[in-house]
């Protein structure tokens, strides 16, 4: 089966779980997905299934949205309100107009602190497995751009939603706003509203798709909402399938070549104005 599955992915359950789950069920190798969601958050986690899988480059990136719940006052050691607490503080009274000043400050280009859970490598391990060893190991900042941030709810947890590019961790971003409301704070609840331009709305429950009542994306209707694309015939399939490069009525500069079935492959232009295959999708 090739295609993408749009989950929402049910808490206290890795994104390599929900990828484990489904490649048993569809008795298929190649799943995987777009970008790892916290094992107690939920939300959207987009699968991608066969030859979907080849394409992922080109279908991960985009910014998502989150719908977060801050708890004022205490720190834990894993940043969320599942972790150990290793600090309390007193909460300062604030109003709206001081709530949403904090949340205002991240708007734009800033850099953040990943967080010792995160799995990014440092000295050829990920910062987690030092975590669990209770080692600490320095981090540099990272830049993260946030588009929109928005106020939901003041009490009695601090409720927002943001839009973030790839690679915020929303958990720094909550320890951050604490901090910007002179106190400390940890992330209590997190739902990945929007991701790779599908929306929660869009997503099917786990036990659907692996009850096989999922209904998957198709490639080629992905690559074409997300990318400028034409339709190939056999003369230019076969040019594309055998690496040749070939001249095509189009100026965009990354280019989607689809059949009338299925993505064949993701072309470049060249400054000679022939399109070259980037990634074969066959």
């Amino acid at each position: 089966m090739d295609g993408i599955y749009l989950v929402n992915k049910p808490a206290s359950m890795t994104s390599f779980d929900v990828v484990y789950k489904i490649r048993k069920a569809l008795g298929i190798r190649s799943v995987g997905h777009t970008g790892t969601l916290d094992p107690q958050a939920t939300g959207v986690l987009v699968i991608l299934c066969g030859k979907a899988t080849k394409a992922l480059p080109y279908l991960s990136g985009e910014a998502k949205e989150y719908v977060a719940e801050l708890t004022l006052g205490i720190r834990t050691d894993t940043g969320d309100i599942w972790g150990k607490t290793v600090e309390t503080r007193e909460i300062p009274q604030f109003d709206e107009n001081r709530a949403r000043e904090a949340l205002n400050h991240f708007l734009g280009q800033t850099m953040q602190l990943p967080p010792m859970v995160s799995a990014i490598k440092k000295n050829g391990r990920k910062l987690y497995e030092y975590a669990r060893e209770g080692v600490e190991i320095e981090r540099e900042r990272r830049p993260i751009e946030i588009t929109e941030i928005e106020l939901l709810r003041l009490q009695p947890v601090l409720r927002f939603r943001v839009v973030c590019s790839a690679g915020t961790y929303v958990r720094s971003l909550c320890e951050d706003i604490a901090q910007q409301l002179a106190t400390v704070g940890t992330m209590s609840s997190l739902v990945r509203t929007r991701a790779c331009g599908y929306s929660l709305t869009q997503c099917q429950s786990l036990d659907d798709i692996l009850a096989g009542k999922g209904q998957p994306v198709s490639l080629r209707e992905a690559l074409a909402a997300r990318w400028p694309w034409i339709e190939v015939d056999e003369v230019q399939q076969a040019a594309i399938r055998n690496g040749k490069k070939i001249r095509l009525n189009h100026q965009a500069d990354t280019l989607a070549a689809l059949t009338s079935g299925e993505a064949l492959a993701m072309l470049k232009r060249q400054d000679d104005g022939l399109y070259r295959v980037l990634r074969g999708l066959w």
